[in-house]
């Protein structure tokens, strides 16, 4: 099975949370499973900045990416982060190896059209394309690919990506049987109900009503897009879970799954958090 991992950055502070995640992962891939693992960092990311002196610009909720942060984008992302996690899997006995978009032009970017101007919050992109076989390529030498939030551009340029949006693209692109979104909240949350299961078309109805904010939007709009794209089965874990992952992806083996899984249409067994007035 291929599955695509997304880690929370927030998982990433906690050292005994990355070794236990990184077991999982490692357990999985020892199963024959082909996986990318993708890690977004952004409080690690705003706390570097803030150290560096350079202030953080927003503009509509979205950061403002000049030269000087996407430069320290990299540094924490594909630097001190990504070596983290392919570290702490490797250490589990699993061979893992950081890719960035910049090694084989790993993961292609554009940049980000905002107030219908291209490239109107600096460095900050989508991915477009991956580099299949490369990634293919690792995956036959038994390696685990682990992949900042970066993608390269035309331009030859690294650009920040949405971590959540780069997972759902990764998982569309490599025709993904399994998206994974393992965060800091025990999935998707009515007040302090964990929703076994969200619709596509009960998104935008979440959001309006304030069911969901925040970054948990930006994971069902990137959930959303994965399932419309044909990846098969996408899940938002809690990553503190106990197992969380091993039992995410083994579903339909599993009694008891941890988490929402995101459907493409509603059925009988999946929970609806929105009810009409």
């Amino acid at each position: 099975m291929r599955i695509v991992i997304k880690f929370a950055g927030a998982l990433l502070e906690d050292d005994a949370t990355v070794r236990e995640l990184a077991r999982q992962v490692a357990a999985l891939a020892q199963e024959g499973h082909e996986i990318l693992v993708v890690h977004g960092g952004g409080k690690l990311f705003t706390a570097t900045l803030k150290r560096m002196a350079i202030e953080s610009k927003f503009v509509g909720g979205l950061r403002v990416t000049d030269r000087e942060t996407r430069d320290a984008a990299i540094m924490v992302f594909a630097g001190l982060l990504n070596k983290k996690v392919a570290a702490a899997i490797s250490a589990e006995g699993q061979p893992a190896v950081g890719t960035s978009a910049a090694d084989s032009r790993c993961f292609l970017a554009e940049p980000m059209v905002h107030n219908e101007v291209e490239g109107g919050l600096g460095f900050v992109g989508y991915l477009t394309g991956l580099n299949l076989p490369f990634i293919e390529s690792l995956w036959r030498e038994g390696l685990v690919p682990v992949a900042p939030c970066l993608g390269i551009g035309s331009d030859n340029e690294l650009y920040n990506i949405n971590a959540d949006h780069m997972a759902a693209a990764c998982a569309e692109f490599l025709s993904a049987d399994q998206l994974i979104y393992l965060t800091d909240v025990a999935g998707v949350l009515d007040g302090e109900k964990v929703l076994s299961a969200v619709s596509c078309h009960e998104i935008d109805r979440l959001v309006q009503f304030r069911v969901v904010s925040g970054g948990m939007v930006l994971k069902l709009e990137a959930a959303k897009r994965a399932i419309e794209g044909g990846v098969r089965q996408v899940r938002i874990v809690g990553g503190t879970t106990p197992e969380a992952l091993l039992l995410a992806s083994h579903a339909e083996e599993a009694a008891s799954v941890p988490g929402t899984r995101v459907l493409q249409h509603f059925h009988a067994a999946a929970q609806t958090a929105f009810t009409a007035a």
